[in-house]
């Protein structure tokens, strides 16, 4: 089940490192990084979270494709 995002271009964006994404949502520097690399899916709850930060809806940052 990929989970695509844009969460690198986002914070870039917003000139944020991962250390301080992580701490504006709750979570790690390598919990961020996870979720960049497409290594870690994050919960529902965190992805709003992060959502939030940038102002904008989670289906902006994240999106699902199913496989063929």
């Amino acid at each position: 089940m990929p989970l695509y995002n844009k969460l690198k271009e986002y914070r870039a964006k917003k000139s944020l490192n991962q250390q301080q994404l992580g701490g504006l949502v709750g979570t790690s520097r390598q919990t961020i990084s996870m979720i960049e690399r497409g290594d870690y899916s994050p919960s529902v709850t965190l992805a709003i979270k992060i959502a939030k930060v940038f102002d904008t809806a989670v289906e902006d940052i994240f999106n699902y494709e199913e496989e063929k």
